[in-house]
């Protein structure tokens, strides 16, 4: 398990700010990847954006669900340390899918082939977002994690086309132990109960067991990297439910969306929060238009007493019916050039 600020050194708690200021960074760019780019993709197009429903957005929601072709889809995995060599059994990272020019020109559609070098790989670079967002589209994983080849704290995408091979059944095995509902093996307790908790880990981490590939294999990372001593942050994006959500292997879990806001509800808000109309569509409206306006939404989930580890360690029985998570925080964030801008708690999804 990654350890807590308070038992890591103190060089270890200066890189694990760094990682933390470089996580905001990195999660504005996958946002607008995500959502914002996909936006102006539908409606350069004509399209009308197929904007998520609250409903969606409550825990065990499950929605018929649809694939939007020009939404974008991704999933970027970001470690606060170097992946040890045996994570490349279930996490497959190796010299032939590394960020080299030589493995590079096999993207027909990458534009910075030619002019391609292992700087760019570094977080700090100027090209490194045009980099990150032109390789967003491959198949599986990017992975971006610190390099170990040098004593001061610096990033870099290290490898694309990662390929997640831990089974399902192992991660909810892992899981279901952490959480005490088996001691030993997945199937001790019959085949329905292991179904059960198959499906009891697609909800621990926000999603419906009926998930697609990317969103899959994103808790199987998410699972798997609990086991190292560092933080790790898993984002995916998925064309299906229109979102970005980033799992971290600190127990967070956050969705954000588009949300749709009528003239009325834009304000109602405003007034809510003490704000002009005027100053409230500056700071807070993507996008404006005669009928309504664009907000980005922010929901953050917590666990509840049934899926975290009971304090006395004994072994307990699965209740399907219980709910392993809830909502937490309901949060329109401000446009992103106004950085001095907080937060507005919205409390929307269940209204």
């Amino acid at each position: 398990m990654p350890l807590p600020l308070e038992q890591i050194s103190y060089q270890e708690r200066v890189a694990r700010f760094i990682y933390l200021y470089l996580q905001q960074e990195l999660e504005r760019v996958l946002i607008k990847t995500a959502l914002l780019d996909s936006f102006e993709r539908f409606l350069a197009q004509g399209h009308a954006y197929p904007f998520v429903d609250k409903r969606e957005l409550k825990p065990r929601a499950r929605i018929y669900e649809k694939e939007y072709a020009l939404h974008n889809t991704f999933l970027v995995i970001f470690t606060e340390g170097t992946l040890p060599s045996h994570c490349k059994r279930y996490i497959r990272f190796f010299e032939t899918n590394k960020l080299v020019k030589e493995n590079l020109e096999y993207l027909a559609d990458f534009k910075l082939y030619k002019e391609f070098n292992k700087n760019l790989t570094y977080f700090e670079q100027s090209d490194f977002f045009n980099l990150l967002e032109q390789l967003l589209p491959a198949d599986y994983a990017l992975l971006i994690q610190r390099d170990s080849s040098i004593k001061r704290t610096r990033y870099t995408l290290s490898h694309f086309r990662v390929k997640i091979d831990w089974p399902i059944d192992a991660a909810a095995e892992d899981l279901a132990k952490y959480l005490r509902y088996i001691s030993k093996d997945l199937y001790e307790k019959g085949e329905k109960y292991a179904e059960l908790l198959q499906q009891k880990l697609f909800e621990y981490y926000g999603f419906h067991y009926t998930a697609g590939g990317r969103r899959t294999a994103a808790i199987i990372a998410a699972q798997y990297l609990r086991h190292l001593d560092f933080i790790s942050t898993v984002y995916v994006a998925s064309c299906s439910c229109r979102s970005l959500t980033k799992i971290g292997t600190d127990d967070r879990l956050s969705r954000y969306v588009l949300l749709r806001l009528s003239n009325e509800e834009i304000a109602q808000v405003a007034k809510d929060n003490g704000l002009s109309q005027e100053k409230f569509e500056k700071y807070y409206l993507f996008y404006r238009f005669k009928e309504y306006g664009i907000g980005l939404f922010q929901v953050t989930y917590t666990h509840t007493e049934h899926s975290i580890p009971p304090p006395d360690g004994k072994l307990r029985e699965l209740n399907p019916d219980y709910y392993w998570l809830v909502v937490d925080k309901q949060l329109l964030l401000p446009v992103f050039k106004y950085t001095d801008m907080r937060p507005l708690v919205y409390k929307t999804i269940y209204a």
